[in-house]
């Protein structure tokens, strides 16, 4: 049995893990909320690595509210920063190898095709500057990483883009959606088995492949037809219009691309990515 332990099992990514894990019988998996796993304090990760002993961990725990972050950088750096830095650390003391989930938004979003591992990151917000850090600090502290940064998470769980657009659409009112930003939505649940499938892999295949790695599913849309498909999926058909970015006053800019090129976690992990309409 191989022991992983997941951080932030009560966010989005976390209850898709729960989900997942129901069809792999080769892992004992513990999962730990923000209360017994919290990332900001090493002595109760100490406390709970000591009893877990885990030979992998996934941290998907994380400070996500892109535009909050803006005004409470503080919570943001202690999370994504201090608590990546914890998490990474732990890892080192009771010789775990890290998943580490990071970000599209580690990027400016000026580049034209998917961007690459080998791209130089450049956050244009306050979110995406903190799991930058959160990276390097991953990298600085423990050799036995793996960092993977996806995109536009969506699931039946938390708060996404897919529950919003379906509670709006029960309104009666026109919905404005951006129709500028291109990126690529990507299923928590396929993200997960993505995150399982690697452990398995590399347990069995006894080769570490340690780095920065980039998984969303194919294809890629704007947030406006991303909307569409959601409502064609759902046999919905409120009235949509698309806007650009400038349309909404947000606090934080977000990159106008953020495609992600997922060729080097395909060849090197085996895995075969589905597109986004279809995992919809």
């Amino acid at each position: 049995m191989i022991q992983v332990l997941v951080m932030g099992a009560g966010g989005q990514l976390g209850q898709a893990l729960q989900h997942m894990a129901k069809g792999y019988s080769g892992l004992s998996i513990y999962f730990a909320d923000s209360a017994e796993g919290n990332i900001a304090s090493f002595s109760a990760l100490e406390k709970l690595f000591e009893k877990v002993k885990p030979q992998y961990c996934i941290n998907a725990a994380a400070y996500t509210a892109v535009d909050k972050a803006e005004t409470e950088q503080e919570a943001a750096r202690l999370v994504n920063v201090t608590g990546a830095a914890n998490v990474a650390k732990a890892c080192l003391t009771y010789h775990a190898r890290l998943i580490h989930i990071s970000t599209d938004f580690v990027f400016n979003g000026k580049k034209k095709s998917p961007y690459t591992e080998q791209d130089e990151p450049d956050p244009i917000n306050v979110y995406g500057a903190t799991k930058l850090l959160g990276e390097r600090q991953v990298t600085a502290i423990l050799p036995a990483h793996y960092i993977i940064r996806t995109s536009w998470v969506y699931s039946e769980y938390g708060n996404n883009f897919m529950k919003t657009m379906l509670r709006l659409a029960n309104t009666g009112n026109t919905l404005n959606v951006v129709n500028d930003q291109y990126g690529t939505p990507t299923n928590a649940l396929s993200l997960a088995q993505a995150l399982l499938d690697i452990i398995i892999y590399e347990h069995s295949h006894n080769s570490a492949q340690f780095g920065t790695y980039h998984y969303s599913n194919e294809g890629e849309v704007t947030w406006y037809g991303f909307a569409q498909e959601i409502f064609k999926k759902h046999k919905l058909s409120p009235v949509v219009n698309p806007v650009t970015s400038g349309y909404f006053s947000t606090p934080a800019t977000r990159p106008a691309y953020s495609v992600m090129d997922k060729s080097k976690i395909k060849e090197t992990f085996k895995l075969n990515i589905p597109q986004w309409q279809t995992l919809l």
